[in-house]
């Protein structure tokens, strides 16, 4: 009897143990995932989402460019972070770096890429070793609105030492230091080139003096996403460069009615011009070539006269102003270079119908380039505006300076 009742308690005290260790497992959680449940007990991770924590959201769309872009864990460390850009059909790593302490990554650069998808892959490690991994996307707003910016000169030219690097753009620039900041001039030989705006919609870049022959100059543009106005960002990441040619100023007297050609500081040959006459004089002051064009029609209505001339085939036309100076070949008074200004304010060299390579206007044309600079001196009207084509270098060096909107 008493062999029955000794196996009778030890197989309640055995039962006992079974019910209090059930409850033990089963912890405050009725699914027995808590801290002393089963998935605890063994070693189970949380769900990737409970450690590893990305900014935006997992599926975000039209997530604004200024909003930051993070990986965070709250312990353990960031073993792995890898971050795609899927833009214009190409993927883009986005480059970046885990903290000190190993709980937050950020890229590189803060402000997001416009009209891109991300994709974020993670892979973290907790205090105890167990390792988690996520992956998330989400896609940035599309603006509606885009500007981009004309340059001038062309990629790849050789250009003259007077040249001024000129940025146009689309649109009214507001936010006119985010943009000047997002372009870069650079030369080599090095050299200080500074930014000027021309009202809301055009930037010059030029150095205190002419470029020096041989110089390799490289524009790079990084408007892509930049805020030029509210709602209005650039389209263009870019890269222009051009080769400064050898030396070429030509000094324009319109009273004794010469032109000096002066190659590399030397003279090399002195030109019959006629310039403007007395009731439409020619500006003084420097002025770059900005077109060269074999033959081109010359209408008066187009620069602002009335119908005075209209010559369908001028000569060997060089631009000098965005008002409508040229430097072109005469065939229609060919008396008039080297005696009399009689010309609506262009610089007139004697040349022949269909233009000759063999006269002063087909000689010089010859031997220019686009950047050359043209001076005129002596002419009764007044100084050509800065503004007016790239004739820049009639400004001081310190008002050009001023003239950045970054101070």
């Amino acid at each position: 009897m008493r062999h029955v009742q000794g196996r009778a308690r030890r197989t309640g005290a055995a039962l006992a143990a079974v019910l209090m260790w059930t409850g033990l497992l089963s912890g405050c959680s009725a699914d027995g995932s808590g801290p002393l449940g089963l998935g605890g007990a063994l070693g189970k991770p949380p769900a990737p989402e409970e450690v590893i924590h990305v900014t935006p959201d997992d599926g975000s769309k039209a997530v604004r460019p200024r909003q930051p872009l993070r990986v965070t864990v709250p312990d353990g460390r960031l073993e792995k972070v890898t971050v795609v850009r899927q833009q214009d059909a190409q993927q883009i790593p986005v480059p970046g770096r885990v903290s000190a302490d190993g709980l937050t990554w950020r890229p590189d650069e803060d402000q997001l890429a416009l009209a891109a998808r991300y994709t974020v892959n993670v892979v973290a490690l907790d205090t105890r070793g167990r390792r988690s991994a996520r992956h998330t996307t989400f896609t940035t707003f599309v603006p509606d609105q885009r500007f981009i910016a004309y340059v001038t000169p062309e990629n790849r030219a050789t250009v003259g030492t007077g040249m001024i690097v000129s940025l146009a753009f689309s649109r009214d620039i507001v936010n006119r230091a985010a943009v000047e900041r997002a372009v870069r001039v650079s030369a080599r030989p090095a050299v200080e080139i500074r930014p000027h705006w021309f009202g809301k919609n055009r930037l010059d870049f030029r150095p205190e003096r002419y470029w020096k022959p041989g110089t390799e100059v490289t524009v790079d543009l990084g408007l892509r996403d930049v805020e030029g106005a509210k709602g209005v960002y650039g389209l263009q990441s870019k890269t222009f460069s051009f080769t400064v040619g050898r030396s070429q100023v030509s000094l324009v007297d319109a009273a004794s009615h010469t032109m000096e050609v002066r190659r590399d500081g030397r003279l090399l040959a002195t030109v019959p011009i006629t310039a403007g006459a007395p009731k439409h004089p020619t500006y003084n002051g420097k002025m770059v070539v900005m077109d060269m064009l074999e033959e081109t029609r010359m209408n008066s209505q187009t620069v602002g006269f009335g119908g005075e001339y209209d010559i369908p085939d001028v000569p060997h036309a060089m631009k000098l102003t965005d008002s409508g100076t040229f430097l072109h070949g005469n065939y229609w008074a060919p008396d008039a270079p080297g005696n009399a200004n009689v010309s609506h304010g262009c610089v007139g060299l004697r040349d022949v119908k269909g233009g000759g390579s063999d006269t002063p206007a087909g000689w010089f044309f010859d031997r220019s380039l686009v950047g050359d600079v043209i001076e005129v001196v002596n002419s009764k009207d007044k100084m050509v505006s800065p503004d007016n084509g790239l004739s820049g270098w009639n400004m001081a060096w310190k008002e050009w300076k001023a003239g950045s909107a970054v101070k």
